[in-house]
């Protein structure tokens, strides 16, 4: 549930605000998984240290979601809106010459 200072409404909403919106919700998801994965990671980390310090196993469970999370910022910072509008774009294009 958004806070009342967030929540949209017909008259007062617009296309940007709602981009807008969206982009600021993406951040935040983003910043989420970057939280859930350090506390995850750091635990395994705990857990390998005191279990068999000899080997360092929390650095394939963090390389591999450290793949995802580079992914993830990666969509939302470099390909995000930018790609999405050269798309649409380009559909619309296509569609007015059918």
């Amino acid at each position: 549930m958004l806070p009342s200072s967030l929540e949209t409404s017909p008259q007062t909403d617009s296309e940007p605000r709602a981009a807008a919106m969206r982009r600021a919700q993406a951040k935040i998801e983003f910043f989420r998984h970057l939280l859930v994965y350090a506390i995850v990671i750091g635990c395994l980390l705990a857990i390998n240290l005191m279990t068999s310090p000899q080997y360092l196993w929390f650095v394939w469970p963090a390389g591999g979601w450290g793949i995802g999370i580079l992914a993830h910022a990666a969509n939302l910072f470099i390909f995000s809106d930018k790609l999405t509008e050269r798309m649409v774009e380009r559909e619309l294009r296509r569609s007015q010459r059918h």
